[in-house]
């Protein structure tokens, strides 16, 4: 089965993610199928880019995506969605007041 999700590049304490296709038995930086994006843990704004026609595409052949690259999908989408975690802080902010 084909899996899409992040494999590490980058050095330590710098992690950087492509998002891939890749066979679910092959390990996570090991062989995959196709490059479909990239994501930066570094940056605060525009933190990823996904390829949403291939992205697409693998999806409509099977491909099950990971939990987070999933979010990642779904962010791409709608561009005015914010991460969960901002949300869950914007929410506890309001609790204070």
């Amino acid at each position: 089965m084909v899996k899409i999700r992040m494999r590490r590049t980058g050095c330590r304490n710098h992690a950087a993610y492509r998002i891939v296709a890749a066979d679910e038995r092959s390990p996570r930086d090991g062989k995959f199928l196709e490059i479909l994006g990239w994501y930066d843990t570094q940056l605060k704004e525009n933190n990823f880019k996904l390829d949403l026609e291939k992205v697409d595409r693998w999806l409509k052949n099977g491909a099950k995506p990971s939990a987070t690259v999933a979010s990642l999908i779904r962010r791409a989408k709608n561009p005015a969605l914010k991460p969960h975690h901002a949300v869950k802080a914007k929410k506890a902010e309001e609790k204070k007041a």
